[in-house]
């Protein structure tokens, strides 16, 4: 493959910190909720993960005291996510498609020619 027939990407990773550079929220974080709105247990979501439960639990734990709201809570033997962790997760999702998005376009315009010219 030559120089020219090379298609080039930029890619970005987002994360929210506090005011102390702590992360708060990230791709990480999103991924054990996701896990655990799937498995409906934070035990069985550090397993898929393949994380141990302490690493997943104090994560999440950290990022409710930052944030001062509940992530994840008790139901039955299980977990679930509270409504405020959906509507973070949401709100995640389109923040990084709008930072990909943005990063494709200002990429495109300002390198993508001068990275396919000889």
């Amino acid at each position: 493959m030559t120089q020219e027939q090379k298609l080039f990407a930029v890619r970005s990773k987002v994360w929210i910190e506090d005011g102390d550079g702590n992360v708060v929220f990230g791709m990480g974080r999103y991924r054990m909720l996701a896990t655990i709105r799937e498995t409906g247990s934070l035990n069985a979501a550090a397993k898929a993960l393949k994380m141990s439960y302490r690493a997943v639990w104090m994560r999440i734990r950290m990022s409710e005291e930052r944030l001062g709201k509940p992530l994840v809570e008790t139901q039955g033997n299980g977990s679930r996510l509270t409504p405020f962790a959906e509507r973070l997760m949401h709100q995640f999702e389109k923040l990084q498609t709008q930072v990909n998005h943005q990063s494709d376009d200002f990429f495109t315009n300002l390198m993508s020619d001068s990275l396919t010219q000889g």
